[in-house]
């Protein structure tokens, strides 16, 4: 295994590139989100993953709904869709951490080699050098949580329901958040992205595991964690919908953006396994890969 980094790849494009402006952008707009949205501990996020002057402000709309839990996480789980580099199945990459300007990440090795059994799961970094999807994420991370390590998955060519085996065998306890990385519609005029993106939320919020790429760029990771989340009784809640129409870009051709967090529901634990097979009338499946 190598022990190298991977250097931040879209500094200075999707976000500040020096470390103190981008604590001050990320201060700014984290200052912006409702602190009222945090009040249950989100087990999942769904965010997008644009420049910040686009999506970041939606983005810090998930974020801070962490901020009162941040000494809760120590392992993140984080999903996106490859742009530059076709993956058949979930890349995972062999170096010991993750750089922005705000520091080293390091990855979870132990949890990346527990699911590198899986037959969709692929060593490529090669998936991972380029990739914007999951890196804008990372900034955020550091700014609203203590000290945590990542597993990142690098979703490309694959069955949701795949996804959906990583992720169970990811889903740990209190101490790990699954935070999954997507856009909604792109390039459509204004009006016309509102009403989908509207439509599209709406189906997410019923737990419709069939929201298409054209919907939501990161719609495999989308609809594997959809599945997952209901399986466990995770309650959703959208925190913010816009896209960049009305942030930073022009009406006339505009990429659509949500956040939204997944939390059991209040006073209520977390579904088990042994509960969801249970309720479907199965014996009870093996044990995930890890629980701690």
């Amino acid at each position: 295994m190598s022990q190298s980094h991977r250097p931040a790849a879209v500094a200075g494009m999707f976000y500040p590139a020096g470390a103190g402006a981008l604590r001050h952008e990320l201060r700014a707009l984290l200052d912006g989100a409702d602190a009222a949205q945090g009040e249950v501990a989100p087990k999942l996020l769904i965010v997008p993953h644009a420049g910040y002057v686009y999506s970041g402000p939606v983005a810090a709309q998930g974020y801070g709904a962490l901020a009162r839990w941040r000494g809760r996480y120590r392992r993140v789980v984080l999903l996106g869709p490859t742009h530059r580099v076709a993956v058949r199945g979930i890349a995972v990459p062999t170096v010991a951490a993750f750089d922005t300007p705000l520091g080293a990440v390091a990855l979870d090795r132990a949890a990346i080699a527990a699911i590198e059994a899986l037959p969709q799961v692929v060593r490529s970094d090669v998936a991972h050098a380029q990739e914007h999807s999951l890196e804008v994420q990372l900034p955020f991370l550091q700014a609203v949580l203590e000290r945590f390590t990542l597993v990142p998955l690098a979703v490309g060519h694959v069955p949701p329901a795949a996804v959906a085996e990583g992720i169970e065998a990811l889903w740990g306890g209190d101490e790990t958040l699954i935070v999954v990385s997507t856009d909604l519609s792109h390039y459509l005029s204004y009006d016309r992205a509102r009403a989908i993106d509207a439509a599209t939320i709406e189906r997410v919020l019923r737990f419709d595991p069939t929201i298409t790429h054209d919907e939501a760029c990161g719609a495999t990771p989308l609809n594997a964690a959809l599945q997952v989340a209901q399986r466990h009784g995770l309650q959703p809640r959208l925190l913010d919908l816009r896209n960049s129409g009305d942030t930073a870009g022009d009406r006339a051709r505009v990429v659509g953006y949500a956040a939204l967090a997944f939390a059991p529901a209040a006073g209520r634990p977390e579904s088990t396994d042994d509960d969801a097979a249970e309720a479907n009338g199965a014996g009870a499946p093996g044990p995930a890969l890890l629980s701690r």
